[in-house]
């Protein structure tokens, strides 16, 4: 038993007879512009507004942190990473919230900021949404074109 050697890994590689993926429709494409648009934005807002615009201390805040989560989705939108937009428009909803808690409690300008963040992750998880029904509706159509997946 000692001197046995492991089982092979499989290849995961594709088979060279699979056909290549599909490029993304333009409506995908439309809806991933939107989509990274609303992100960048995002993440440029909660900066902007923790360090220079109405900070919650003055000369910035470590709340500026709060912008990290969004970093890595940047990535997985540009790859079209269905994964990526299916968390992304789940995670969303924490900077809806906080827009919401914090445009109806700060005086202006940190309310108007609070609400430009909401506008923002509205749009963004409208993207994603849209984004993530087309391309199922391309999938079914492509299993029902072929018989099979």
């Amino acid at each position: 038993m000692l001197g046995m050697m492991p089982p092979p890994m499989p290849d995961t590689r594709p088979a060279p007879s699979d056909p290549p993926a599909a490029p993304p429709s333009p409506a995908a494409r439309q809806t991933r512009a939107i989509a990274v648009g609303c992100l960048l934005t995002l993440i440029a807002l909660g900066l902007a507004w923790e360090l220079w615009l109405a900070p919650l201390r003055p000369g910035g805040s470590w709340w500026a942190l709060k912008v990290l989560p969004l970093a890595p989705a940047l990535g997985g939108l540009m790859r079209y990473r269905m994964r990526t937009y299916r968390w992304l428009a789940l995670l969303v909803w924490l900077y809806f919230v906080e827009g919401v808690v914090r445009a109806f409690g700060e005086p202006p300008p940190a309310s108007w900021l609070a609400a430009a963040q909401v506008l923002l992750a509205l749009a963004l998880f409208a993207a994603c949404t849209a984004h993530i029904r087309l391309r199922q509706r391309h999938a079914r159509k492509q299993v029902a074109s072929t018989g099979s997946l």
